[in-house]
């Protein structure tokens, strides 16, 4: 007892009155002097130069970061709309996509894009090598990749931006050809249209080549990425042809399996836009992001919002995988002229995407292309609609401080413009459409005469999960035909 009372009139003689006492300041203090010394310090360490570059490349990475994480979006969005007896198929073809695209685009497809080259396509910079000193920019820049010279960010964050937007062209094609393309022939697919196709339409538009020097404009690639990945999907499920029974004497629905996880791979897909959209503009400019943020929102609303309407007038009900759809049509159709458009225009081109991919599916389903996630009415018809809408709509150059006469199109057609513009964007949607039909007609010809494209009949009534993989996804569940 006489020792509790000693220690009891030790603290209360602590300086500060209290157990602990000043110690227990010391962390306060600590971080104070942090706060205090270190922006002194930084500025000190750093020029207003390399704070900048510091700011750009944090922003083009976690922009990156968004794009990659759409992956996720595409897996959850496509395994729920198709059958539970082929969720293992889809999800390990969205998990590889990634992976085929990080190999191709490493060894060939940037330096087909980027590389000093010609107007066709670039021949320089494979493996990332070649001079670069980056993130020097314009006059300054000394390196093999002039056509990115306009970023001031390291080549490594310039790559890795790009390869999240290869991988997505490559995804778009795996929801088209679901429930019956082998593993292998889908495998090889990805890898060419990665390496060589993409890339090289690619270069054309974003590389300093041939539609560039025309004046075509996609800004974050409604014909680049969306439609390039929608023809190679287009042509693919032609060649592949209907699922088992999927069109009788009318088409016959076979509804997904899952609709929750479809739902919560479109929200993905939405957050992820605010990467792909405002992250291609390389830089941490706050007026350039922050309208690109909002006319790309305003699109997605304005497409599933119209996706509803329509789909509740046309098919008597709100369909779900319209209004799902009618999202990603909106944010696919904007993806062109985020950067050039006013919100009014957004919401307008988003407004008639969602009106537009709801017929487009019911078209296909008549024309009997069987798309069991509407890719290419989605990606293919919405970027096209998204390309064309720049040239209707881009403002004046000047209006908005982050694009001129030298760096964006010129005034649209409905916006006080002439007709110059729609042409550009006109041929350059049909240039990059015939050579990737093209391209993608001879591989998956190939691939047909050779190791085959689809799987035997057995396999697609067993379900892809057990004679492509050997395992299923609910293997408590008893799967139907």
């Amino acid at each position: 007892m006489l020792q509790l009372q000693e220690r009891a009139s030790k603290q209360q003689l602590h300086p500060l009155g209290k157990p602990g006492g000043r110690w227990r300041y010391v962390p306060w203090l600590t971080l104070g002097s942090l706060l205090l010394l270190c922006p002194t310090a930084f500025a000190q360490g750093m020029s207003t130069t390399d704070l900048q570059v510091a700011l750009d490349t944090v922003w083009v990475l976690v922009a990156g970061f968004l794009v990659f994480f759409m992956n996720a979006g595409f897996c959850m969005l496509e395994t729920g709309f198709c059958r539970s007896k082929n969720a293992v198929n889809l999800l390990a073809k969205n998990l590889i996509v990634f992976g085929l695209s990080t190999l191709a685009f490493w060894v060939i497809g940037f330096g087909l894009m980027f590389g000093d080259g010609n107007p066709l396509f670039g021949f320089s910079g494979f493996l990332l090598q070649g001079a670069d000193n980056s993130p020097a920019v314009g006059e300054a820049y000394r390196g093999t990749f002039n056509a990115l010279s306009w970023a001031g960010v390291p080549l490594n964050a310039k790559f890795f931006f790009q390869l999240a937007f290869a991988g997505t062209a490559a995804t778009i094609v795996s929801g088209a050809v679901a429930e019956r393309i082998k593993f292998l022939a889908f495998f090889i697919f990805s890898l060419l249209l990665v390496g060589l196709s993409y890339p090289i339409t690619g270069h054309w538009v974003w590389g300093g080549g041939m539609l560039s020097n025309l004046g075509f404009y996609d800004f974050a690639g409604s014909t680049v990425v969306h439609s390039v990945g929608g023809w190679a999907a287009l042509i693919g499920a032609i060649l592949l042809g209907p699922r088992r029974g999927r069109f009788q004497a009318r088409p016959v629905a076979m509804p997904g399996h899952n609709l929750s996880i479809s739902a919560l791979g479109c929200l993905i897909l939405w957050l992820g836009w605010f990467g792909f959209n405002p992250g291609s503009t390389m830089a941490a400019d706050p007026f350039a992001i922050s309208h690109i943020v909002v006319t790309t929102n305003i699109a997605a609303a304005l497409g599933g919002l119209a996706a509803t309407v329509t789909s509740w007038i046309y098919l008597s009900k709100p369909d779900l995988s319209m209004i799902i759809n009618g999202v990603l049509a909106g944010l696919v159709s904007v993806t062109a002229s985020c950067a050039y458009v006013t919100l009014g225009s957004a919401a307008l081109i988003g407004l008639v995407a969602g009106v537009i991919v709801v017929f487009s599916v019911t078209l296909l389903d008549g024309l009997k292309i069987d798309d069991p996630v509407g890719a290419v009415s989605v990606h293919l018809v919405c970027g096209l609609w998204g390309t064309l809408a720049l040239g209707l709509f881009s403002v004046t150059p000047g209006v908005f401080p982050w694009y001129d006469q030298e760096s964006g199109p010129l005034a649209g057609l409905l916006m006080g413009g002439g007709i110059q513009q729609v042409l550009v964007q006109l041929l350059g949607m049909v240039v990059v459409g015939a050579f990737t039909v093209t391209f993608s007609l001879v591989c998956w010809l190939v691939l047909r005469a050779t190791i085959g494209i689809r799987v035997s009949e057995a396999e697609e009534i067993q379900g892809l999960d057990l004679g492509e993989h050997a395992m299923e996804a609910y293997p408590e569940f008893q799967v139907g035909p």
